[in-house]
C-alpha cells in the first residue's frame, strides 16, 4: 500500500457526489447493520456527544441522529464534508484525518467508524485507535466495520474517475489485537456474509470500550 493520505483525499472528493448517490439510503437493504447501530445507539443516546469518523455522506450520522442520538461527523475528504452537510442539515459535519483528531481528551460518550480504518496501512492502525480512545471518556463505547480477509485491495478508478485507493483486510483477530494495543476493553466482533449487492467480503463490527 503506496497511497498518501491526501491521494486518498483527492480520489474521495473526485467521487464524492457519486458516492452520496450511491449509498446515502444504504441502510435501507442492510438490516444487520441497522441491528448493530440500533443497540450502539441504545446504548450512547442520553450519554454525551458521539462522533462519526469517516462520515462519508453521513447516512451513518443520519441513522443514528434519527434514534436520538447526539452525532456530528468528521471526514478526510471536504466534498464528502460538504455532501453530508447538504444531506444532512442539521447535523455538523467538519473535515479531519483519524490519524491527528483535532478533538480534546475524554470528550465523546461514542466513536463510530464504518469502513474508514480499512484505508489506513496496517503500521498505523493501532495509532489511530489510540486517537479514538484519547477522545473518548472513561467507559465510553467504540463502533467500527471493516473488510474481512488478508492482504490488500487497490483501486484505481470508481465512477469512471481516476482514484488512488487502498483498503486493508483483516481479520478477527488480527482487529482484536490492534484493539487490545490501543488500550480497549471488552472487545467483541461480530461477523455477516456479504450482501449479494456488496463487495464479495465479509463484513466485521468491533465493539470495544475505553
Amino acid at each position: 500500500m503506496t497511497n498518501s493520505g491526501s491521494e486518498l483525499q483527492a480520489s474521495y472528493d473526485r467521487v464524492a457526489q457519486s458516492y452520496a448517490d450511491e449509498y446515502f439510503a444504504e441502510l435501507e437493504r442492510k438490516p444487520f447493520d441497522r441491528e448493530v447501530l440500533d443497540e450502539f445507539a441504545a446504548a450512547v443516546r442520553d450519554q454525551g456527544a458521539v462522533c462519526e469518523i469517516g462520515c462519508g455522506p453521513g447516512q451513518i450520522a443520519r441513522y443514528l441522529k434519527d434514534r436520538g442520538v447526539n452525532i456530528r461527523g468528521i471526514d478526510l475528504s471536504p466534498q464528502m464534508v460538504s455532501a453530508a452537510s447538504r444531506l444532512n442539515p442539521d447535523i455538523s459535519f467538519t473535515q479531519g484525518d483519524m490519524l491527528r483528531l483535532d478533538f480534546s481528551d475524554d470528550l465523546f460518550a461514542g466513536v463510530v467508524s464504518f469502513y474508514a480504518i480499512i484505508h489506513l496501512r496496517r503500521d498505523e492502525i493501532v495509532d489511530a485507535l489510540r486517537e479514538m480512545r484519547r477522545v473518548l471518556r472513561p467507559d465510553g463505547l467504540l463502533l467500527l466495520s471493516f473488510h474481512g480477509g488478508e492482504g490488500e485491495l487497490h483501486r484505481d478508478e470508481w465512477y469512471g474517475q481516476p482514484v488512488s485507493i487502498d483498503v486493508t483486510l483483516m481479520s478477527n483477530d488480527e482487529m482484536l489485537g490492534y484493539l487490545i494495543a490501543a488500550g480497549f476493553t471488552e472487545a467483541t466482533i461480530k461477523e455477516r456474509d456479504p450482501y449479494e449487492f456488496e463487495y464479495p467480503t465479509q463484513r466485521l463490527y468491533a465493539l470495544a470500550r475505553k
